[in-house]
Parts: C-alpha cells; sequence; structure tokens
C-alpha cells in the first residue's frame, strides 16, 4: 500500500529540523498525487532546495553573538522583510523585483540609519525608510542650530560705570551762574554794533600804519581789545545811568536799572575787563602802552559828560578814535602826523552818529535833564549832522592823498558818501525808528572805507 507522503530520508529530516529553527517562511501548497518515481526526484529536489536555503538562515540564529552593527541590523530587517512578503504572496516578477530591492536596501544600511533602527525597530522596510530619514534631518538641523543659538545667546549684562557725584556749586556761584546773560546784556555783547563802529577805525589804522596787511599779532591783540573796551565802557555807562535809565523808554530794561546786577558787581566786572585789556596792551611795545592809559581816561569819563556838558558825543569820539594812535604806536614804534587826520575823520563820524543816537532819546533826556548833542542842536540836527559828514568825507579825501591811495580807495569812499546822504533821509521826520535805522546804517559806511583801503593796497 503505498502512502501519499513522499518518503522522508535522514538528511530530510535534518532539513526538516533547520527549517523548524527558522523564522517563519511561506506555507507549502499541497502537491497533486504522483507516481513513487516521480516523487522521489521531487523528493531530492526539495531537499536540495531545502538545505540551499538553510545555511543562511541558520547564520542568523544566534542573536547573542557579538557582530558589527550592520550584520545585526541585516538580522533584525530580514525576518520583518520575509514576514512581509509572507502576508502578501508574491504573484508578478515585478513585485519579486521590488521585494528583492527592498530587502538589498534593507541589508545595507548606512550609518546614520542603522543607529535609527536600533532607537526605533519598525515592523516593516516601508515604514523604517521615511522614520529613518526624519532622524537624520532631525540630526543634521541640530547640529546647524547649535552654533545659531549660541551666537544669539544673551550677552552678559555688564555692570554700569559708577559716577562720582559732584559736589553742588555753592549759592553764590549758582546765583552768578544764573545771571550770566544778564552780564552779557550789561556789556552789550547781545548788540554787537558797538563793537563794528569801533573796530573799523582800528582796522583802518593798522592797514595804513603797515602799508597794507599788519602783523597777526597786532591784528589779534587790537581785535580782542576792542571787544574788551567796548564791553567795559558799556559797563561803566549803565553804572553812571543807573538811577536815570529806568526812566527812558530805551533803557529801562537794563540789568543795572531792573537791580538784577548790583552796582558793586558792575564795578568789579569794569575792573576785570580793564586789566584784561592791560594784560593785551602789554603784549605790544613801551609806546603803546603809555598810550592806553589815556584810552581808559577817555572810557571811565565818557558816561559822566551828559551831566556836565552838551558835548558827551565828543568826548565818546575821542574814545573810540583812541586805538588809531595806538595802533600805530604797535605797527610802527611811532606816531605820523597823518595819522591824526584819520583820527579827525572819526571823532566827527562818532559824533554824527551818536548824535542819531541821541535823537531817539531825546525826548526822555529834556525830562530827565541829561544833556547830549542831540539836544543841544535842536531843530538843525539834520543841517548840522550833514555838514559834519560832509567834513568826515572831506578829511578821508585828505588821508587819501598823504597816503597816496588809488582810485579803489575812492570807490570805497564814494559807498560812503552815498550811505551819509541814504542816513539823512531815514532823519527827516526825526522818528525814533528811522533815527535808530541810520545809526545802525554807519557799519556799512565804516566797513566802505576800510575795503576801499584793504584793496587799494592789495592791488599795489
Amino acid at each position: 500500500m503505498t502512502s501519499d507522503k513522499p518518503t522522508v530520508s535522514p538528511v530530510d529530516s535534518a532539513s526538516a529540523n533547520n527549517a523548524a529553527l527558522a523564522p517563519q517562511t511561506k506555507p507549502a501548497k499541497a502537491a497533486p498525487k504522483k507516481t513513487t518515481a516521480t516523487k522521489a526526484a521531487g523528493a531530492k529536489q526539495a531537499d536540495t532546495k531545502s538545505t540551499a536555503e538553510a545555511k543562511p538562515k541558520i547564520e542568523q540564529k544566534p542573536v547573542a553573538s557579538k557582530k558589527p552593527a550592520s550584520a545585526s541590523n541585516e538580522t533584525k530587517a530580514k525576518p520583518a522583510d520575509e514576514k512581509a512578503v509572507s502576508a502578501k504572496p508574491i504573484k508578478t516578477p515585478d513585485s519579486t523585483a521590488k521585494t528583492e530591492n527592498i530587502k538589498t536596501s534593507a541589508a545595507k544600511p548606512t550609518a546614520k540609519k542603522a543607529a535609527a533602527v536600533k532607537a526605533k525597530p519598525t515592523s516593516n522596510s516601508a515604514t523604517a525608510q521615511p522614520a529613518i530619514t526624519a532622524v537624520a534631518e532631525a540630526q543634521q538641523t541640530s547640529e546647524v542650530a547649535a552654533p545659531t543659538n549660541s551666537i544669539l545667546a544673551p550677552a552678559p549684562k555688564k555692570s554700569a560705570p559708577k559716577t562720582r557725584l559732584r559736589k553742588p556749586l555753592s549759592p553764590a556761584i549758582q546765583g552768578i551762574w544764573q545771571r550770566v546773560p544778564h552780564f552779557m546784556q550789561l556789556m552789550r555783547l547781545d548788540k554787537p554794533i558797538g563793537i563794528l563802529l569801533l573796530l573799523w577805525p582800528t582796522l583802518w589804522a593798522l592797514w595804513l600804519a603797515a602799508k597794507g596787511f599788519p602783523s597777526i599779532k597786532n591784528l589779534a591783540i587790537f581785535s580782542l581789545g576792542v571787544l574788551v573796551m567796548r564791553s567795559a565802557g558799556c559797563v561803566i555807562n549803565d553804572f553812571a545811568d543807573r538811577k536815570i535809565d529806568g526812566k527812558v523808554q530805551r533803557t529801562q530794561g537794563r540789568p543795572l536799572a531792573t537791580g538784577v546786577i548790583s552796582s558793586r558787581e558792575a564795578i568789579i566786572l569794569f575792573v576785570t575787563l580793564c586789566l584784561i585789556a592791560f594784560g593785551l596792551v602789554l603784549l605790544t611795545d613801551p609806546l603803546t602802552i603809555k598810550l592806553s592809559v589815556g584810552g581808559l581816561l577817555l572810557a571811565f569819563s565818557y558816561p559822566f559828560m551828559k551831566r556836565h556838558t552838551h558835548l558827551p558825543q565828543v568826548v565818546l569820539g575821542a574814545a573810540f578814535a583812541w586805538g588809531i594812535p595806538m595802533a600805530y604806536a604797535a605797527e610802527t614804534g611811532a606816531l605820523d602826523k597823518n595819522m591824526w587826520l584819520i583820527y579827525l575823520a572819526v571823532v566827527l563820524w562818532t559824533v554824527v552818529y551818536d548824535t542819531f543816537y541821541a535823537m531817539v532819546d531825546r525826548d526822555d533826556d529834556l525830562k530827565i535833564g541829561v544833556k547830549s548833542t542831540a539836544i543841544l542842536f535842536g531843530e538843525q540836527d539834520r543841517v548840522i549832522t550833514g555838514a559834519l559828514q560832509i567834513m568826515v568825507v572831506y578829511a578821508l579825501v585828505l588821508v587819501g592823498k598823504a597816503y597816496s591811495l588809488g582810485w579803489v580807495f575812492y570807490v570805497g569812499l564814494a559807498v560812503a558818501a552815498g550811505l551819509f546822504a541814504y542816513q539823512q533821509w531815514l532823519i527827516r521826520f526825526r522818528e525814533r525808528h528811522a533815527c535808530f535805522k541810520a545809526f545802525l546804517n554807519n557799519n556799512w559806511v565804516g566797513a566802505a572805507i576800510f575795503a576801499g583801503i584793504a584793496a587799494d593796497f592789495a592791488l599795489k
């Protein structure tokens, strides 16, 4: 009686045992009934096939053996692939090729993919591949982000530098510091017109004495001296008028009239300015130092002349023109006789423009008893000032001839004469505002004459 099952030899039993030790494989289909010879041939083929398949599978059995990471990954990945194949029967050659590609890619993972597989095993190769890629990208992102975070890390806070506490100023010094604007107003630094009217004649004398550009030293000394002495003259003038300035519309806001600055402070300031001016003069020659004493006396006496004479403007002209002999002495070491023509022209010119200035206050001066050329000339103020202006032009013509000045100087003098005519037109109605405007216009007279002198020497 023949059996439907093929005869099993000892080799077959060994193969069967090896197959049992291997992981789950695809279940075999029931073979059709065949003859005994056919069964024997099929048994030999199955025996050979099972032996060939069993050898690589036996190598996967020992899990505890120490192997490289790639071998262990191959052992772990291969059963999953076979399980996936057993779950879905192979029907076409394409699917078989895909399965072999999956086995090959799973059998040879990179180092990063092997680490990812160890950290998180997957059930199949299809889901393992995206997981491995995500882990690798996360590692790369963390490697790039590390230095960025270190750069953006907040810097340690620096301790603020310790500041030294300054001692507070004494109340007296604080009071003086707060009143600096009032002292500047007392020196008329906010109204530079007086500085310019005093500076122009001094520059005339320096250029004529040097017959061209003077020394830088003398130019600096006399420019600073004009600034200081004009300020000193304003301080002593307000000190002398401190009791009457409050009664005059134009001067009632001055610091001494309002009491912001005391009389004692004004005297201290006047003495300080005179000492500064004297220090500048000490840088010149002995003749200039001696002449400076006369200039100081004239500057000090002018404010009190309006109490005793109607010609305080003449004294002011003598004081303003005193820089001319001093400039000659400093530049040449001697006094030239032609220099007195310049001096006379400046005195007459000063009387003219200070008369315009006094015409602004004439009504108030009549009430309080202050004397001036504006009051002395009365209704003839326009005629007399016009005549004085003609005398100024004539004196300067004589200066031009004495120093052999050319046509450029006379052009400047002609401009000055035209400005004199304009001033007479301004004061025709004797209005306060117009008279003050005529006074200010004399700044351009001095500038025109100086430009003529300087340009003439420059062209020679």
